[in-house]
């Protein structure tokens, strides 16, 4: 199942660019033993973050805990194709969640080290971007 949030203040959001800042808050390893760090700015749809966790799960047959630092929080809107100018602003397409340089979103605890590095390798071979793996 994909995550949005279940209530906002307003549906659909205005632009706002992401920014190639470097992760301040969010850098050091906090509940797992090891996890997955971005080495690149983007933005990630609750799809890819769906599609990592599923990946990492199966891999893990369901044993240990992963714990996700991310939620899609953020909506964007679509105007379908060869539609005129005007009308207003388009129905919301897909929800995303903002990573910054250096943010470590993705944590795994309660399995073998081995194990873990595994379901990460995994795991980061479906996101857009280049990751790091950290360990405690």
């Amino acid at each position: 199942m994909l995550s949005q949030p279940k209530k906002t203040k307003f549906k659909k959001n205005k632009k706002n660019y992401l920014s190639h800042y470097i992760e301040t808050k969010s850098n050091r390893l906090t509940k797992g033993l090891i996890g997955l760090k971005a080495l690149e700015s983007t933005r990630l749809t609750s799809r890819q973050i769906e599609s990592v966790r599923q990946s990492m799960n199966r891999n893990l047959n369901r044993k240990g805990k992963i714990w996700l630092h991310m939620f899609p929080h953020i909506s964007v809107t679509e105007k379908p194709t060869e539609n005129r100018m005007g009308k207003g602003k388009g129905s919301v397409a897909y929800w995303f969640t903002p990573i910054k340089v250096g943010t470590i979103f993705l944590e795994i605890g309660g399995v073998s080290f081995l194990k873990a590095k595994q379901a990460l390798l995994k795991g980061a071979k479906k996101l857009p971007i280049k990751t790091k793996i950290m360990i405690r």
